[in-house]
């Protein structure tokens, strides 16, 4: 099969497509003929090296965990898919490094797939596990309830889009940081308070918030805006030890959990048209396609998802 692989860290340019083995599916796992993919923010960081400490893979290695294609191989102990099946996941990341996403197969446990949404194509579909799935489970871990205030930094990325729809959805009062450019869009989600980043801090404007998502690494003006007793979690960068030790304050880092319930959960929500799913833009799936995508990401200005076709039709 095709894949794009990287041999070493490094920038960009060490990604490129090559021809390598098709995974074999495991008793609980389907194979999925991959029709796109996604680019996200630990895509480049596991090319650059910075996530070593966390994973020991062996290259060449495939990147990438956003799976949206049809089922064409399923194991023995595999009960509630079928051939043929369109879906989507977050997969388990590979301990090896070889199962990633930016190729035309994937082997998938089948608990963390579900049912693509009737209602949206493969590319849309790719663009919603593994950004869809950290703001659901961040915004579990905050505790918010309806009627809170929650301020979403980075409204306009990937997990933002989705973390502004579903906290409007539990009847929190929403703030954002976006740019200018953006502050319509993200009011267009649901936010209900726009800070433009480039004109204001956080913490000029803001004070004694219930919740705070960090998307951005602004963790110390994050913390300052809670009240007593609030919640505050990050998916962009590492806790100091006294950030760990706030008394009053409830201070954590996130890492989402694949799971293929809240995946259906998700779905659901986009096929009832209650939750929309944002391209930023979609990439050939060639050498040039990925590492240009992976760039686009970079740039940190993509308004929702970068997306690589990696083929035409399932």
């Amino acid at each position: 099969m095709k894949a794009a692989i990287i041999k070493e860290y490094g920038d960009v340019t060490q990604l490129e497509i090559t021809n390598t083995n098709k995974p074999v599916d495991n008793n609980d796992e389907v194979l999925v003929e991959n029709v796109a993919t996604s680019i996200n923010p630990i895509d480049y960081k596991a090319r650059q090296g910075l996530l070593q400490s966390m994973f020991n893979w062996q290259f060449p290695v495939i990147l990438g965990w956003d799976v949206a294609g049809k089922i064409v191989a399923i194991g023995d102990q595999v009960t509630d898919f079928n051939i043929g099946d369109e879906v989507f996941a977050r997969p388990d990341i590979d301990p090896l490094g070889l199962n990633g996403s930016y190729a035309e197969y994937t082997a998938v446990k089948a608990d963390k797939l579900a049912l693509k949404p009737s209602n949206i194509n493969f590319e849309q579909a790719a663009a919603v596990p593994l950004a869809g799935l950290t703001a659901l489970q961040m915004l579990r871990q905050l505790n918010l309830q309806a009627g809170q205030k929650i301020l979403i930094q980075g409204g306009a990325g990937g997990v933002g889009i989705f973390a502004i729809q579903l906290a409007k959805q539990m009847g929190a009062f929403v703030a954002t940081t976006a740019s200018a450019n953006n502050s319509e869009f993200v009011e267009s989600l649901g936010a209900d308070l726009v800070i433009d980043y480039h004109r204001n801090n956080i913490d000029e404007v803001l004070s004694n918030y219930d919740a705070v998502l960090d998307t951005v690494g602004d963790i110390e003006r994050g913390v300052s805006i809670l009240r007593s007793g609030g919640h505050f979690v990050t998916i962009s960068s590492s806790l100091t030890d006294d950030q760990k030790a706030i008394s009053d304050k409830h201070v954590m880092a996130g890492w989402l959990q694949p799971n293929g319930e809240d995946l259906a959960l998700l779905a659901n929500e986009i096929e009832s048209n209650h939750l929309k799913v944002v391209l930023d833009s979609t990439y050939p799936f060639t050498t040039d396609g990925i590492q240009s995508a992976q760039k686009r990401i970079e740039t940190h200005h993509a308004r929702g998802k970068v997306v690589v076709k990696i083929k035409d039709k399932a």
